[in-house]
């Protein structure tokens, strides 16, 4: 690992957030980050990527990434060459490491961030069907074992374990409207987004087909394909003239990615029932409206309510790469685009609401700063028993939150959806 930095911490590093897996440009990365530094603490990272791709303002240390083997090494070492005195860890390999690393310096606190079911997610990777899936699937029981004993464990949504920890602090996937742009008139000609991991089972083909078969539709697609599906993308990109009509762009970091939505028509959401995703809202359904974008979201509990009862969209039963699921993506676009231009423009509209309402309302990424600040403050002693007074519940020290009653209600609103 390399100790390049992209700022100059200044006299020291209060919180060392470390990824063995993720990328330096991960939304979820850099809203931690923004959130820490808006509460007044130096941050570095230590994560893949570049310097470009990294949060303004924190002390980036690359990682070199070249498979498993060194991706096992890594999980154990990272932890030990933090420089802050709150580590934050977004992987669940790093947590056994973390934990001994907190057990070997007096003062150090840990911050486990459980942003997804990592047993769920398994579900959806192919090689976990191979030999590398059972101690997988150990490794994951028992990072979430440990999460439970760091001195403050960050779940993603309620039903994300662990359910019991010793202070478990729900930060969902909710828009930071700082790293957002304002939300622009549609451009003259119909063009969706996608935001996000780039595979099949996040509705990579449907939404290819869908463009296909909605002619005049162009569609922007942000985020790295998978290896597994690079090969048909390509064939794809060769043999169909859609693809003149199609841009992907890569891995960008958030606030480089939400620049597309100036213009854009609708955002997609085409994930398929998998059970990590059948329980959850992508964060990318609340950015889509939160730069007011009406979303295409395919029928999964939670996103699909969302965007029913604000009416700011359309669900599709199916996101597949089979022929019903293109057709039913497809149909949605040549209507928004033709006959019925009228739903489209009032799809907008609860979209643009939406935003509206949210919009100048605390991130929760700012509780989560907020924790980490108090926690430094009242750090117990470290060893055996507690390291604090048990506190209750997602506790909200001296919580002044930004913008009026009604954005912070309705903040409550799509926290509770």
């Amino acid at each position: 690992m390399s100790a390049t930095s992209v700022v100059d911490p200044g006299g020291g590093v209060d919180v060392s957030v470390v990824s063995s897996g993720h990328h330096v440009a991960d939304a979820r990365l850099h809203r931690h980050c923004a959130a820490l530094r808006r509460a007044g603490l130096r941050v570095e990272v230590i994560a893949r990527g570049g310097p470009e791709d990294a949060p303004a303002g924190v002390a980036f240390r690359p990682v070199r990434a070249s498979g498993l083997a060194r991706r096992g090494v890594n999980a154990l070492r990272l932890p030990g060459l933090t420089r802050g005195r709150v580590v934050l860890t977004l992987d669940p390999d790093l947590v056994p490491g973390a934990r001994l690393t907190r057990a070997a310096r007096r003062g150090n606190l840990l911050v486990v961030d459980v942003h997804e079911d990592y047993l769920a997610l398994l579900d959806d990777r192919d090689w976990a069907r191979g030999p590398a899936g059972p101690p997988a699937r150990l490794l994951a029981r028992v990072a979430t074992g440990l999460s439970r004993g760091a001195d403050l464990t960050v779940v993603a949504d309620q039903q994300v374990p662990p359910a019991v920890a010793n202070r478990r602090l729900v930060i969902r996937n909710l828009p930071d409207f700082a790293m957002l742009p304002v939300p622009a008139p549609p451009g003259p000609v119909p063009r969706a987004l996608y935001v996000g991991d780039v595979r099949a089972s996040r509705g990579l083909f449907a939404m290819l087909g869908a463009v296909a078969a909605a002619p005049g539709w162009e569609l922007d697609v942000v985020g790295p394909v998978h290896p597994r599906d690079r090969a048909a993308v390509q064939r794809w990109r060769t043999e169909d003239p859609a693809a003149a009509r199609v841009r992907f762009h890569g891995r960008m970091p958030p606030e480089r990615a939400w620049r597309l939505a100036a213009g854009a028509w609708t955002g997609l959401s085409l994930l398929e029932p998998t059970r990590a995703f059948r329980a959850a809202v992508p964060s990318k359904v609340y950015e889509y409206l939160a730069c007011g974008l009406p979303v295409v979201t395919t029928d999964l509990p939670r996103a699909a309510e969302l965007v029913r009862s604000t009416g700011a969209g359309a669900v599709v039963p199916d996101g597949s790469a089979e022929p019903a699921g293109r057709a039913d993506v497809a149909e949605v676009l040549r209507h928004w685009a033709g006959p019925g231009r009228g739903d489209h423009v009032r799809a907008r509209g609860a979209a643009l609401s939406w935003s509206a309402g949210q919009r100048g309302a605390e991130s929760p990424y700012d509780e989560l700063a907020r924790e980490v600040a108090w926690l430094m403050r009242h750090q117990g002693p470290p060893g055996g028993g507690p390291r604090w007074p048990a506190r209750r519940g997602a506790a909200r020290p001296g919580r002044r939150g930004r913008g009026s009653e009604k954005a912070k209600r309705g903040r409550e609103e799509a926290e509770a959806r």
